[in-house]
């Protein structure tokens, strides 16, 4: 497992230069308004979103699992201990395919919980479709339905 920081950014080529030097990585996955850096050292999955008009620069922190036993593991300990927010669900987020759920801390920081099942889907023509991803990214919007396991 790996901590995840996913943050707005006012202009993401800006945070990208900087992150890469910052980390002495380069950028892992870049799409329109969004990058995110796979850093070893320390382990941490950095997400950005260009955002300007965002309020915070936390988007969301999360828990990237890299097995379906470590996240299995996880989304039956935090269930048992009644930590979960939402139910476990395949969903599209960062232009992956995931598995997911969301817990609440009880100040109201969301945390993601998630694993990857296809880092690139493809459309119906076997094209890299970012679309197919489905949601931003972000955390469940708790004033529409604060069971949803992807943002609206």
């Amino acid at each position: 497992m790996r901590l995840q920081l996913a943050l707005n950014v006012n202009n993401l080529d800006r945070a990208i230069a900087f992150y890469s030097k910052m980390f002495a990585t380069p950028v892992h996955k870049q799409r329109d308004g969004y990058a995110n850096f796979e850093i070893n050292q320390p382990p941490l999955k950095l997400v950005l979103f260009e955002n300007p008009k965002a309020s915070e620069d936390l988007n969301h922190i999360g828990v990237e699992c890299t097995t379906a036993d470590e996240f299995d593991q996880a989304a039956t300990r935090l269930s048992i201990s009644d930590l979960t927010t939402s139910d476990v669900a395949q969903t599209g987020c960062c232009h992956a395919k995931q598995d997911k759920f969301w817990t609440t801390e009880p100040d109201g920081l969301a945390w993601e919980w998630y694993r990857i099942l296809d880092n690139a889907p493809k459309d119906e023509t076997g094209n890299t479709d970012p679309s197919k991803a489905g949601c931003c990214g972000q955390q469940p919007d708790k004033s529409s339905n604060p069971d949803q396991a992807c943002c609206a």
